[in-house]
């Protein structure tokens, strides 16, 4: 390991300052055998834990190299700023009440400011963290207890939350866990730069994050380019998912395109797997320590129970999982052992006939390892120990251990209940070369992430980003423009619009109509949702009806007036949003009346490419429509694409100012496409 935080991250000495915690860390650090210079700080005492105590920094016999200040927050700055001057090599920041508390006025935000004043260049920890776990040196930086055990290589994980971090070492999942690094208030060092100090040592297999916000995108960048040339893995799992982007909202887009969109879309574009609960989370860096992305989404599932087999069948709709079919020379194989009464097919249900004959079921194990599959999954919950006698169920243990070193193939048991295989069976597994899963379902989740990283991969390019805002996000004095206003600014983009015309009044009306070719469609300007307000008027075939309609409609600023898209094929929603992180988020979907009903769309950050866009498009509902669908034509999906580029120029171009922008509908038509309404909102200037 090399670079800023190294010292920190694997010291040959620590200092620590303050009484009962600064013990309980002094305790750990015995516990793990951590076999460098620990000196207490403390005027006092004589000692803690029968280690003598220093009655100030300046008796220290040299600049630690880690530090853990666990005084409160006033006196965790001078200490420091002491250490910073001394040439320290780091320290974790305990105490709590500094910009976490802001809300309660308690002048945390001013505090944190002079405490990242006093380190300077000296890295820290926190504040409101717990420090850092280093299984892999025995360094315990950790004021509480932990449940990790020292490894020769495993996963990093780094995590906004200390007591999640905490709970994580508890796992009995018998996954290898090199580092935990609590990252606190992240004050001074980030997550991301946290992160990349762990990707240099090489006994990290894999990168966990547990993330309650981003942080510095930009960082982020940095750090996903970095572990995509190493080809180093990154699981990420991001909380407040629920939180829209937005305080209130104007546009379609805006109630499609939340903050979890949002996460999603950004942790697709580094490169990160993406996993939405901590034992998934923690089952996926299993399986990437193991193995790491899958090269492929062919799986085989194996069990002695239809039950467990259609369970496994029934679990895997919706991800990527293929449960392809045997090779034919495997079916003729495994019929030769399991005889005509045993269906052969994938998931496989061997049944009970050749249980107890560990030389035949490893004969049958092999024969399914030999087909190549990227993953096979051997089903097998153990009876209890302390309730049954588990020694009936070694066979298959042996069986499996047995064909998966005959074979060398890729190979994991899973459990139906996570607590279904004890730990030390787990360990002889993983010992073997054979990957413990603990739940059907988590396992399963793991595996689909494990494919999805395998096709996934780091995007070059910064995203698009604005200055986040104050205040959470929330946007104050911003100016909505009218629909012509909007159609004018998205044109000059590039956007193909109907041909249309405004009038300030119902007296206009008939003159504005003269340049226009009927039906025309006529919609009351001032009035952000119209359809639902009664403020669009369709397939009007002159003028008188043009005027009847206006004088049906409240409310409203003045009239535009535009020319109906006949043979349209499909309606689009093409929409921008900025989220409350800055970022802009492209959002395309089922368009119309339908937007929020289907909820059928998919969000990208920008800048995106021309292919990514259609890619996206392919995957929706509405893809149906645009490909010609029960005899109608293909749309212009060089037109369509087009004009959702044409959107997106103009969201680069006004970035800063922009918050939302919607095009809905865009119609899809055999030749053309053309947007139909459109509304932008930005800051004031």
């Amino acid at each position: 390991m090399s670079g800023r935080l190294s010292r920190l991250l694997r010291p040959k000495s620590v200092a620590l300052f303050g009484g009962g915690w600064a013990g309980n860390v002094i305790a750990q650090l015995q516990k793990s055998g951590f076999d460098g210079d620990i000196w207490p700080v403390n005027p006092k005492r004589a000692d803690i834990l029968g280690i003598p105590c220093y009655a100030s920094i300046e008796d220290l016999p040299a600049a630690p190299d880690a530090s853990f200040v666990g005084v409160n927050r006033e006196a965790s700055i001078e200490v420091i700023r002491q250490l910073r001057d001394m040439g320290a090599g780091g320290a974790t920041c305990f105490a709590s009440g500094f910009s976490e508390s802001e809300a309660e006025g308690t002048g945390g935000a001013d505090l944190q400011r002079a405490l990242v004043e006093a380190a300077g260049d000296m890295p820290i920890l926190g504040p409101n963290c717990y420090g850092m776990l280093n299984y892999l040196d025995n360094v315990t930086l950790w004021p509480d207890q932990h449940g990790g055990l020292p490894v020769k290589t495993g996963v990093a994980i780094i995590a906004q939350s200390s007591n999640i971090a905490i709970n994580m070492t508890m796992q009995a999942r018998v996954l290898p866990i090199a580092y935990v690094v609590a990252a606190g208030n992240q004050a001074q060092t980030g997550v991301a730069e946290i992160a990349e100090a762990l990707l240099t040592d090489e006994r990290v297999t894999a990168i966990g994050l547990y993330l309650e916000g981003f942080g510095d995108i930009r960082a982020l960048e940095g750090f996903a380019a970095r572990a995509a040339a190493k080809g180093k893995p990154v699981v990420a799992l991001k909380i407040g998912r629920s939180e829209k982007a937005q305080a209130a909202t104007m546009t379609h887009t805006a109630s499609l395109a939340g903050g979890a969109a949002t996460s999603s879309a950004l942790l697709a574009r580094l490169g990160f797997v993406e996993t939405t609960s901590i034992g998934v989370f923690l089952e996926t860096l299993k399986l990437m320590h193991a193995f790491g992305p899958l090269p492929g989404n062919a799986v085989c599932s194996v069990s002695c129970s239809g039950g467990e087999a259609s369970l496994m069948a029934d679990l895997a709709e919706g991800s990527a999982i293929d449960y392809r079919d045997f090779s034919s020379a495997q079916v003729r194989a495994l019929k030769d052992e399991l005889g005509p009464i045993v269906s052969i097919a994938n998931p496989l249900d061997y049944h009970t006939f050749i249980w107890g004959d560990t030389e035949r079921m490893t004969r049958v194990f092999s024969a399914v390892l030999a087909d190549g599959f990227d993953l096979t999954v051997f089903v097998l919950d153990l009876p209890r120990a302390d309730r049954c006698d588990p020694s009936s169920y070694q066979c298959a243990v042996d069986a499996i251990i047995a064909a998966q070193a005959a074979t060398g193939a890729r190979t994991s048991v899973l459990t139906s209940l996570p607590e279904n295989l004890s730990e030390p069976v787990s360990a002889a597994f993983l010992e073997a070369g054979i990957l413990p899963l603990h739940g059907m379902e988590e396992g399963l989740l793991a595996i689909d992430a494990a494919i999805r990283a395998g096709r996934r991969s780091f995007l070059p390019g910064p995203v698009l980003l604005s200055a986040p805002k104050e205040g959470g996000g929330k946007q104050d004095g911003s100016i909505v423009l009218s629909e012509a206003q909007s159609k004018a600014e998205l044109a000059r983009h590039g956007l193909p619009l109907a041909k249309s015309a405004t009038a300030n009044s119902i007296d206009y009306l008939a003159s504005v109509c003269e340049g226009l070719s009927f039906p025309l469609v006529l919609k009351g300007i001032g009035i952000a949702h119209k359809s639902e307000a009664g403020a669009v008027a369709l397939n009007l075939r002159d003028v008188d009806a043009v005027i009847a309609a206006a004088r049906g409609m409240q409310g409203v600023n003045g009239f535009l007036v535009e020319e109906m898209i006949g043979g349209g094929l499909a309606e689009i929603l093409v929409g921008v949003t900025r989220d409350a992180t800055g970022l802009y988020l492209l959002t395309v979907g089922s368009g119309g009346i339908m937007t929020e009903l289907m909820e059928d769309a998919a969000s990208l950050l920008l800048p995106v490419s021309r292919e990514d866009i259609g890619e996206a498009l392919s995957r929706l509902k509405v893809a149906r429509l645009l490909e010609g669908f029960r005899g109608r034509p293909a749309a212009d999906m060089t037109a369509v694409l087009d004009a959702i580029e044409a959107v997106c120029h103009y969201a680069e171009a006004n970035a800063g100012r922009l918050i939302e922008l919607d095009v809905n509908p865009l119609i899809a038509c055999k030749e053309g496409a053309f947007a139909v309404d459109a509304l932008i909102r930005l800051e004031q200037e």
